[in-house]
């Protein structure tokens, strides 16, 4: 097995509630900053945001290498995450996050195959498995799309 890093440079510049920062990946670039809620400036990403698109993409991922190693038809999955938090803004925290997956092109009569697929996602999902200890990490309603 290979070891793997990963590295991001990150950079900011004013306080915490007027402050923005960019943040460089490789050859990519994105700004965040606090979001509104908050005090934050509310422009680019928030961290909140990036939580939440790296465990649902990390599930997104891992749902596709699931379905298509188990044989089950799909043309693409696409999820939706939603994060809950308490605390706001002094001591905030995530709660919850849900993760509802949309299967399309999916094969209808094999719904409860999918709905075992989607589970496993969330149970072998790397970042997933970062989070799950500290939050309630479940999935929602998976929806299947016909061809």
């Amino acid at each position: 097995m290979t070891d793997r890093s990963f590295r991001v440079a990150l950079g900011w510049h004013g306080g915490a509630a007027d402050g923005e920062g960019v943040c460089i990946s490789g050859n990519k670039r994105f700004g965040y900053s606090a979001c509104a809620e908050a005090g934050g400036l509310g422009e680019g990403v928030n961290p909140e945001t990036l939580l939440l698109s790296a465990v649902g993409s990390c599930y997104s991922i891992t749902l596709s290498r699931i379905l298509t190693n188990a044989g089950l038809p799909f043309s693409r999955v696409h999820v939706t995450a939603e994060g809950s938090m308490t605390g706001c803004p002094r001591e905030m925290r995530f709660t919850t996050i849900l993760v509802d997956p949309e299967i399309r092109d999916a094969d209808g009569s094999r719904a409860e195959e999918y709905a075992r697929a989607a589970q496993r996602a969330r149970d072998c999902s790397f970042i997933g498995s970062v989070v799950r200890g500290s939050l309630d990490y479940r999935i929602g309603e998976v929806r299947l799309t016909g061809p």
